[in-house]
Formats: C-alpha cells, structure tokens, sequence
C-alpha cells in the first residue's frame, strides 16, 4: 500500500513538472499564444531569436519574463485561459488602452507575484473576478475605463500592500465596502454605486466619487434615513398634505416655462448691465484710481500661469495695465504732473517706438495671470500691435540700481527668450512691456483643458519644447558665472504659434524682495537655494529638471497626489523607477509614440540626473542641450526610417 502511495505521489509530481517549474521557453511559447490571440499592430516580434527579452514590451531577470507591457498597441478579442498563468514570474502587466473584451483569464491569477496591474481603457466585462484578491503582493490595480459590473468586494482587503485602487468609469453597483487598506490613490467615480462613503476612505477628494449616487464626506451630507430633503419624511406635520398637493397640481411643462423664463430674463439684466458698465467704463476710464486696480489684482486667484486665465474673467472692456499707468500719470503718484515732464516708457536698443504711454492708456486689455513676480496683461493697442504688460510688486530697489538691472534684462537677445521691450519706473509703479506670446503658457497647455478640442503633445513637441528651454537657459548662463534665470518653471515656459519655447520672468528675481517668491514655486527650487533672489546656475539645472519630469509625466510639482503623499515630483518619479516600472510614469498622451520609448526614457534619466540632490551631481546646462539635441535628432531619424515600414505593415494587413 505505501509503494502505491509512493508511485501515485510520484504520478502526480511529474504532471506537475511543467507548471511548477516553467522556465524562459515556457515564457515565450505563452507570449507566442498571446499574440496568436490576441494580434496588435505593434507586435512584430522576432520569432527567430530564441529569447523573448529582445522584444518590445518584453523584460526579464534571471532568464523569466518579469515585465510586459503592451499599452495602446491595438490589441483586441479575448483572452483565453491557458496563457498569461504560464507567466509566473511575472511583476508587471500593462495592457491598457487596448480592445481587449471579455472576462479577465481564470489563470491570471497563477500569478502570484504580480505587483502591477494596468488593464484600463479596455473593454473587459463581467465581475471583478476573486482570484485578484489572491494576489497579495499587489502594489497598483487599475481597472479604470472598462465594462466591469457587479458588486465592489471586500475582498480587496487581502491585497494587504495595495496602494492604488482605480475602478472609476465601469457599470459597478451597489454599495461601497470599507476599505481597511492604506491607500495612496483611489477612485471609483461615474459608476452605479449608491450609499455613504465609509470613513477610511473620505480623507479622498470629490472628483474620486462624483457620477454615483453616494453621500457623505467629501460629497454632500446623507439624509437621517437615506432619502433626499424634498422626500415626504423631511416635512412638517403642517406641509404633509396641502404643499404635495400644490406640487403635484404644477405640470412638467409649466415648471419648464417657468425656468426657462427666469433664465430669459436674468440673461437680459446681465445684458443690459454690462452694457451701461461698459459704457460707463470708457467714459472714465482715464480717471480711475490706483486702488481699484490693486483690489482687483487682489481677487485674481493665485499664481495663474499666463494663458490660463479664461478671456473676459477679470477683465473690464478698458485697459487695466493703462488705468494704472494713468493713474500714474494723472494722479501724480510717482512722476511729475499732467502736462510735459511726465514719466515715459523706456525703450530697448533699436526695438520699435510705435507706441507710448499714452497709447497704453487706450488700449482695451485684459487680465492674463497673477505669477511670482506681479500680474500680466494682453495689451490691444490696434489691429496689428498686441503686447504684454506685467505690473510689478515688491520691487524695493533704487531707480537707479532698478534701471541697471533691468537694462542688462533688456539687453538680452535670443531666439528661445520673450523679447522685453519697454519699461516704466516711477516710485509706486513698475511696469515691463514684452511681446505677446499667443499660445499661453507649457503649463496652460499640459494641465489646462483636457476635454474636446485640446491639442495634445506628441512627443516632437515635447521634445522641441525642452530643446528650446534649454537653449534659453544656455544662452543666460553664458552671459556670466552669476547670470541665472532664477525662477524656471512652466508657466514661465512660453509658447508661439509653432509651439516654439521662449522663456518669460528671466532676471526679474533681482528686482523684487524675497516675499514676491513664496511656497508654491517650491516644488521647482532647488533644496540649497535659501535666498530666491539668489539663485546658482546648478539651481536653474534643479528647476529645469523638474520642468522636464513635468513635461514626460504630465504631473505638475503640486500635484494633489504628490501633496498627500509629501513628495516632491523628482523623489516620486525615482520611486516608480525603482518599482521597475518605469514607462508608466509617462503621460497617456506619450504612450502612442511607441517608436521613441528609448528617447523618452533617455529623457527621463536625464531629468533625473538634472533633479539631482546635489549641485556637484547635476550636469551643467551647456551637457543638457547637447543631450536633448541628440535624442531630438535621434527621434527624428528614426521617425523618417520607420515611415517605409509603416506603409508596408499597412499594406499587407489590406492585401
């Protein structure tokens, strides 16, 4: 009886041979399956080398598959069990921004190891399958953007190490389970959940809930018995009957008349009312005060970058920059009275005089951004001469000392710089003239609108941009061992109509005291620079290398994420990269760009090496252009080289 025992246990060893210790060929006959599965347009592989580590999208260590990522690469269909379980030793899957339909694999969950998931953007149905909560050592779950239904488990309280949990933008129901779990990011918004939000997971922010029906913090506040305030429970004794009865005798169509005509007629008022201010404005604007200006530069919110600030929202119809240079002038306050002798515009080496002062003060403008320094204005002097004006503040320097700063700012001259014009000192008014940039600010354009219309930022342009940054920034340095820009960040980042970068507010930290540069610059300084009016070169290296995280990550410095989690961007992009993980600290927007995954990644260790701790580690300026100049050049090349194969590609799949 013990030698049949002995033989069966023996049996059984054997059939389990191939799954229990699977080895690199196994890895690639399962990614072979795969592809015969599933196809894609990029998964050209080369099955004539024996090792799937060459393949794109393919990692390994120790001979085993540990990473695949195959995110936005046309994937479609099901996939069938029998596949993915045979990847045992995989840590990271990506297969976002497929078509990939269908349950998720039973034998996923083989995967014992797996700490990233990433299967957003798909078209996976049915219910979150409970062979997920068996992965224990999941790090990052995102099942975002799919068809998945059904209930939201507590089964997720297994995955004891989970600190990112995305549901958001699926058909899940019922109720919110409470979460035992330290999570850093989570969002389950536009589903069919209802209920009150437990308390482990209301420390989140709104926009994880919202397009539910919960309640509860951070939402609004649940009813006693969770109905809403209008439900008969909610009303006294003495409006039970007669107010039911009052609203039921009001037909669709008669609170539907009554709605659209109170909209009617407020739209009217406020018609009528901007008219008679309008027309009220221009006949005083030459005589307004000083103080109504400050007020409301007062209400401008926060360090708006230029360009973010929607038209029409602080503006008046008159021009606010020429109501504070007439106050100026009118008023006395700073130069000499009406009449000759007044202060004038100051302008720069041979720069076109085709306006002054007084042609300032007709001009119609409005309001741009409140940035570090004071507040921009888009300044329409006619038909064909458009500038920028900033009003300084704090600025507690002499005239004299004022105007040999500002003439070496004026003095500068390149192509990757916004040109100063013109400026005007007088003892409470500064203001810097500058060309009109019409495209906003990088940071407008990377966390500005993200709906219908947005023009997104292939790499080309990224790239460009940084290119330009850093020839700005070249140039500067160039001028002495002291010439720093002192305040790079992305809202100082400029754009032209060809997405050209010219950088804005270069040298003004010189001009003004130390309280015009407070915290939320702090996410771009440097951890040595104490004094923001003095800022080394190998600091300007720190920010620009922030900039650049900024721009491949698509997260600014005071990311909310970044914020709870008390982090810097630098600190958290090395973090992902130790995670071995590292393409997916890119911006959705860049993982199409498939062919320049080495440049972006390139990129990526350069903004690293330039965040660097210490100033002695980080390269200097002059290294960091000549780096971007070769990926540029490199990403182009191959753009060119792979347009032959493309078309080819293309044509067999027709043929």
């Amino acid at each position: 009886m013990q030698t049949q025992l002995v033989v069966f246990l023996a049996f059984l060893a054997i059939l389990a041979l191939p799954y229990s210790e699977p080895d690199l060929s196994a890895d690639r006959a399962a990614l072979l399956s795969l592809r015969s599965s599933v196809g894609g347009r990029t998964l050209l592989w080369n099955v004539s080398r024996p090792t799937p580590c060459s393949w794109p999208g393919v990692l390994c260590e120790q001979n085993r598959v540990t990473v695949l990522r195959l995110p936005g690469v046309s994937l479609s269909g099901r996939i069938p069990d029998g596949i993915l379980g045979n990847l045992t030793q995989l840590r990271t899957l990506s297969l976002r921004l497929n078509s990939l339909s269908g349950p998720l694999p039973s034998d996923l969950g083989r995967c014992i190891n797996l700490r990233n998931l990433y299967l957003q953007g798909n078209r996976f149905s049915g219910e979150i399958p409970s062979f997920l909560f068996g992965l224990h050592d999941m790090v990052r779950l995102n099942l975002a953007g799919n068809n998945f239904s059904g209930e939201i488990s507590d089964g997720f309280n297994n995955l004891t190490r989970l600190k990112t949990l995305y549901l958001e933008n699926n058909r899940l129901s019922g109720s919110l389970p409470d979460l035992d779990l330290s999570l850093d990011q989570f969002n389950v918004s536009n589903n069919l959940l209802n209920g009150s939000i437990p308390s482990k997971l209301q420390h989140f922010d709104s926009n994880s809930f919202q397009g539910n029906s919960l309640c509860g913090k951070p939402l609004d506040v649940c009813a006693g018995d969770g109905t809403v305030a209008s439900s008969p429970t909610s009303l006294g004794p003495e409006n039970n009957g007669d107010n039911h009865k009052k609203k039921k005798r009001l037909s669709g169509g008669a609170i539907a008349g009554i709605v659209i005509g109170s909209v009617v007629g407020f739209v009217l008022i406020v018609m009528i009312l901007m008219v008679l201010c309008r027309k009220k404005g221009n006949e005083k604007s030459r005589s307004i005060d000083i103080a109504s200006i400050k007020q409301q530069e007062a209400e401008i919110p926060g360090d708006k970058p230029v360009g973010e600030v929607e038209n029409g929202g602080y503006g008046n119809g008159y021009s606010v920059a020429a109501a504070a240079a007439a106050a100026m002038v009118g008023n006395g306050k700073g130069g000499e009275a009406n009449g000759t002798g007044a202060k004038k515009l100051v302008f720069f080496g041979n720069a076109t005089r085709v306006f002054d002062l007084e042609d300032l003060l007709r001009a119609s403008a409005e309001v741009l951004g409140k940035g570090t320094f004071g507040t921009a204005y888009k300044a329409v002097l006619d038909a064909t001469t458009v500038v920028a004006v900033k009003r300084l503040r704090d600025v507690t320097i002499t005239e004299m000392e004022f105007r040999e700063k500002i003439e070496a700012v004026g003095a500068m001259d390149h192509k990757n710089l916004v040109p100063l014009r013109a400026y005007y000192y007088s003892r409470d008014e500064k203001l810097l003239v500058y060309d009109y940039m019409p495209m906003g600010s990088l940071s407008a354009l990377l966390h500005g609108n993200k709906g219908a219309g947005r023009t997104p930022l292939n790499w080309q342009m990224r790239s460009g941009i940084a290119l330009g940054a850093a020839r700005g920034i070249e140039y500067l340095h160039s001028q002495g061992p002291n010439v720093s820009h002192g305040n790079i960040k992305s809202s100082n980042i400029l754009l032209t109509k060809s997405y050209d970068a010219r950088l804005s507010d270069f040298g003004l930290a010189h001009l003004v005291g130390s309280s015009s540069t407070p915290n939320r610059v702090a996410g771009y300084r440097a951890p040595e620079v104490t004094d923001p009016r003095r800022v080394s070169q190998k600091a300007d290296v720190y920010s620009f290398g922030v900039l650049l995280l900024e721009l491949l990550t698509g997260k600014a410095p005071t990311h909310a994420l970044l914020n709870e989690e008390g982090v810097d961007l630098p600190r958290w992009v090395q973090s992902i990269v130790r995670e071995e993980w590292t393409s997916e600290v890119f911006d959705l927007e860049l993982l199409r760009y498939q062919n320049v995954e080495d440049e972006m990644v390139q990129l990526l260790q350069l903004a690293i090496d330039c965040a660097a701790q210490y100033p002695d580690n980080r390269p200097t300026i002059s290294e960091v252009t000549r780096r971007i100049e070769e990926l540029c050049h490199s990403s182009i090349q191959e753009d060119q080289e792979s347009q032959p194969d493309q078309v080819n590609v293309a044509d067999n799949a027709s043929s």
